[in-house]
């Protein structure tokens, strides 16, 4: 499913505008970037395995890590890669469910969390949501 690049751009901020203020406070660093895929060499800065793909990606400095020498960094950046997102939707409800994922997914390493408490927090939410 694909979608014009504007809406795709309002789909993201309308659910980033959407995270609670508790967690949306510790975004004030944070630049959210879309990209049609995701750039060569970006999947070596995360391990992907053959057959994933890569839908968001966290660079910097997760929360957790802060000290006073963060206190004037250059922002951290999540990406979203839409095509990669846009492949993995069947429609709409699909697309805003999966944009919802990726962008709490990111969000979730830019708090501190690794990829495996996150996919463990995730598996809780799909089971509950499904339940």
């Amino acid at each position: 499913m694909q979608i014009p690049l504007s809406h795709f751009e309002k789909l993201v901020q309308d659910t980033i505008a959407a995270v609670p203020e508790e967690f949306r406070a510790s975004l004030t660093n944070v630049s959210f970037v879309i990209e049609e895929v995701p750039r060569k060499g970006g999947t070596g800065e995360v391990e992907i395995k053959r057959g994933e793909v890569l839908l968001g990606l966290y660079q910097g400095v997760p929360r957790t890590a802060w000290g006073v020498d963060n206190l004037e960094t250059p922002p951290d950046k999540i990406s979203f890669f839409k095509q990669s997102i846009e492949d993995l939707a069947h429609n709409m409800d699909s697309l805003q469910d999966l944009v919802r994922d990726v962008v709490w997914h990111e969000i979730g390493h830019c708090l501190g969390y690794g990829e495996e408490e996150l996919r463990a927090m995730e598996e809780e939410h799909h089971r509950k949501k499904h339940s």
